[in-house]
């Protein structure tokens, strides 16, 4: 493991590892080094490109620095990408991809973007219903209640009640515990949920957004926004993959295509 120092002070702890092409991994929500689906992925990349995954500020053994800011974030990344030595590829998924495309539009040195499933609406976003989960969830984290803030967070994400009853018993759950106040850092990331076209206008780098044919329509018709509101962007679906269980293979080799 090593660190590097954001702007604000704050530690970021990553790893460096593989043989290639930079690559800097962003990770969404309730995810970072040792703990979410990016782990897989690396492990597949790693024979093809050098990578850089990392602790997003607030979780595994990164610092965190208050008033949270989105473009703390964003600086946070500007230091990986200077360890990665200037104008790596970079990868995001899920917030992770929106945190990836800010830092793009931002004017950050990233030579080619690759966006999983934002999740973004297209357009017209219901704002009521966008604020009271913010709402409930700035509740319920206050209340250091974090097993039912991420309880809620899967509840709105679409996640059955009964399979966040057995989530709650697996030997995971804790770890997402850990790392519940994050969600509110995501939720600050999504801002009203919508595609930010006036941000996605100014990235400028090759971009490739995906989504798996099996995933709900929403991130379909968002995958497919974002990349029209993206000026040099292309759209794919990856054939039976779908959301919270893409098979790192299937994007990784959609990654590698788009890369190299």
């Amino acid at each position: 493991m090593s660190r590097t120092t954001s702007r604000d002070g704050t530690t970021i702890a990553f790893t460096r590892s593989g043989e290639g092409p930079a690559l800097v991994l962003v990770d969404g929500a309730l995810s970072y080094r040792g703990f979410g689906p990016m782990a897989g992925l690396a492990d597949v990349l790693r024979s093809s490109f050098t990578l850089y995954t990392y602790d997003r500020r607030g979780r595994g053994e990164s610092g965190d620095t208050a008033p949270y800011a989105v473009a703390r974030e964003v600086e946070d990344l500007e230091a990986l990408i200077t360890e990665a030595g200037g104008s790596p590829y970079v990868c995001g998924m899920s917030s992770g991809a929106v945190l990836a495309l800010e830092a793009a539009a931002s004017g950050l040195a990233i030579s080619k973007l690759a966006l999983y499933e934002p999740p973004l609406a297209p357009g017209g976003g219901d704002l009521h219903e966008t604020s009271a989960f913010t709402e409930r969830l700035e509740e319920l984290l206050a209340a250091a209640r974090r097993g039912d803030a991420v309880e809620w967070f899967f509840t709105n994400a679409g996640v059955p009640p009964e399979a966040i009853a057995e989530m709650r018993e697996e030997p995971e759950w804790p770890l997402f515990e850990a790392i519940a106040p994050t969600l509110g850092h995501d939720n600050a990331v999504l801002g009203d949920g919508t595609v930010p076209h006036e941000r996605a206008a100014k990235v400028t780098v090759p971009t490739l957004v995906a989504n798996g044919a099996e995933s709900p329509a929403f991130f379909h018709q968002g995958a497919r926004a974002t990349a029209d509101a993206i000026r040099d962007a292309r759209h794919r679906t990856l054939e039976g993959q779908s959301w919270g269980r893409v098979a790192p293979e299937a994007l990784a080799s959609a990654l590698t295509e788009f890369f190299n």
